[in-house]
C-alpha cells in the first residue's frame, strides 16, 4: 500500500526536523563555538599580526639606545699621485703624499648619550602603540564573540520555528481529516473542507520557508568556524540569563572596561610621546663614537689609526619645522580625545538600549507563555464546538494559527532575551 500524498509531504520535513533538532552526546555548546572561531577567524588572526608588529616596534625604538656599528671599505684611484710642493733654496721640490691607488677601511661604533628626551619618549610612544593594539584585539575577540553567539542563536531559533510550522501542519492535519469525516457524513460544507485544505498548504508552504531558514542559519554559523557550508550542525539549548545590574553599575562599568575607549585613551598617550620625541630633536645630541681605521698608503707611517670622539650637535634654528611638526601630533592627540569622548557617548547608549532589550524580552516571556497555555485550552475548545456544530470552522482555524503564532511568539521572545543578555555583556565590555 503507497502512502497518501499528505503522509509524502509530512515525511521529509519531519526527517529534517528530527536531524535538526534531535538533541545528542555531541551537541557544540556556545562556548565551544567560540574556542572554535577564535582559533581560525582570520580577521582575528590579522589582528594578532598587528599586535606583533607593534611589539617589533618596540624593541626597534628600544634599539636605538644600543651603539651603532658601521663598516666602510673602499679603494680608490687617482690620476695623478698626491704631492706637496716645497720651495728649499731656491729650488722647487715635490714630496708624494699618497699612493696612486690605495684601500681603505673603517670599523665605527656610535653610542648616543644624550638626545634630549627623543630615544626615551619614541620607546614610550611605542609601548603605548602596543598596549592599544593589544586592546585592540581584545575589541576583536569580543566583536568576534558575539557575531558567533548571533548565528548560533539563529540556529537555535530557527530550529524552533521549524518545530513550531510543523506542529502547525500537524494540527492542521488533524483537523482536516476531522473536516473530511464529518463532511463524508454530511455534517458540514464542501467549503469547510476546502477551507482547510488551503489552510494547510499555506502551513506546507511556511514549513519549508522555515526550514530553508533553517539550512541558511547553519550556513552562516559554519563559515563563522571556517567549516563547510553544509556540515551537520547541532548545538546545545541557550537560555537567558538571570542576573540583573542598575543602569548605573553598567555604565560605569562600560566606561572602565570597554577596550575600544581604553584603545584610544592608548593612542592619544602614544601621540603625546611622539610629540616630546620630536621636539626633543631640538635638544643638544650627545654621542661618543670610536673605532678603527685603515688608509693604506706607504708614504705615511701610521696607516691604521685608533680613534675615540666625543661629539655633540646643538641645531639652533630649524625654520619653526620640529616645532610644527610636533604641533601636528598632538593636535592629532586632540583629535583622537575627541573621537574618544564621542565614543563614550555611544557606547553609553549601546549599554542602555541592550538593557532595555533584556528588560523587554523577560516580560515577553513571561507574557507569551501565559498565552501558549491558553491559547492551546482556546483551541481544545472551539474544536470540541465545531465537532458539536457550536462553531464555525473559521474560529477552528483562528484558534489554530493563535496557537502557533503564541508557540513562535514565546521562542523568539526566548532565544532574543539570550542574545540580549549576551549584547549587555559585549556592549559593557565583558563578553
Amino acid at each position: 500500500m503507497k502512502p497518501s500524498k499528505t503522509v509524502r509531504g509530512v515525511l521529509p520535513m519531519a526527517s529534517l526536523a528530527a536531524v535538526l533538532l534531535a538533541g545528542n552526546a555531541f551537541a557544540e555548546s556556545l562556548q565551544q563555538a567560540w574556542d572554535s572561531a577564535l582559533t581560525v577567524d582570520r580577521g582575528l588572526k590579522a589582528s594578532r599580526e598587528n599586535t606583533a608588529a607593534a611589539a617589533e616596534l618596540v624593541e626597534a625604538a628600544k634599539s636605538a639606545r644600543l651603539p651603532n656599528v658601521t663598516l666602510e671599505a673602499g679603494r680608490t684611484a687617482l690620476d695623478e699621485i698626491p704631492a706637496a710642493k716645497a720651495e728649499f733654496f731656491g729650488q722647487s721640490l715635490q714630496m708624494p703624499l699618497s699612493q696612486r691607488a690605495s684601500t681603505a677601511y673603517k670599523a665605527m661604533a656610535t653610542l648616543p648619550l644624550y638626545t634630549g628626551g627623543r630615544i626615551g619618549r619614541g620607546i614610550d610612544a611605542a609601548a603605548a602603540s602596543l598596549d592599544a593594539a593589544k586592546l585592540g584585539e581584545v575589541g576583536d575577540v569580543q566583536s568576534l564573540k558575539l557575531r558567533v553567539a548571533e548565528a548560533y542563536v539563529n540556529v537555535l531559533r530557527a530550529g524552533r520555528m521549524l518545530k513550531v510550522a510543523e506542529s502547525h501542519v500537524q494540527s492542521l492535519e488533524a483537523h482536516a481529516r476531522d473536516v473530511r469525516n464529518l463532511h463524508e457524513q454530511g455534517m458540514v460544507a464542501k467549503s469547510d473542507l476546502l477551507s482547510v485544505r488551503v489552510a494547510l498548504a499555506d502551513a506546507r508552504q511556511k514549513a519549508l520557508q522555515a526550514a530553508n531558514a533553517v539550512d541558511l542559519a547553519r550556513a552562516a554559523y559554519n563559515r563563522l568556524l571556517a567549516r563547510p557550508l553544509d556540515q551537520a550542525v547541532s548545538l546545545d539549548d541557550l537560555a537567558p540569563e538571570n542576573d540583573s545590574q542598575s543602569l548605573a553599575i553598567l555604565n560605569e562599568r562600560a566606561r572602565i572596561q570597554r577596550s575600544e575607549l581604553a584603545v584610544l585613551a592608548r593612542q592619544v598617550e602614544a601621540l603625546g610621546h611622539q610629540a616630546a620625541a620630536v621636539r626633543g630633536e631640538t635638544g643638544p645630541q650627545v654621542a661618543l663614537s670610536g673605532g678603527y681605521g685603515y688608509q693604506e698608503n706607504r708614504y705615511q707611517v701610521h696607516q691604521g689609526q685608533w680613534m675615540v670622539t666625543l661629539g655633540a650637535k646643538w641645531n639652533l634654528f630649524d625654520g619653526g619645522m620640529v616645532s610644527h611638526r610636533a604641533s601636528a601630533v598632538e593636535r592629532q592627540a586632540a583629535a583622537l580625545a575627541e573621537q574618544r569622548e564621542e565614543l563614550a557617548s555611544i557606547v553609553a547608549l549601546q549599554v542602555r538600549q541592550a538593557w532595555l532589550d533584556v528588560e523587554e524580552t523577560k516580560k515577553r516571556i513571561l507574557v507569551t507563555q501565559s498565552a501558549i497555555a491558553q491559547a492551546e485550552e482556546n483551541l481544545r475548545v472551539v474544536r470540541d464546538r465545531y465537532g458539536n456544530g457550536l462553531s464555525t470552522h473559521t474560529e477552528v482555524l483562528d484558534a489554530e494559527t493563535l496557537r502557533a503564532n503564541g508557540e513562535a511568539s514565546h521562542a523568539s521572545a526566548r532565544y532574543e532575551a539570550a542574545l540580549a543578555g549576551l549584547r549587555l555583556k559585549r556592549a559593557v565590555g565583558e563578553l
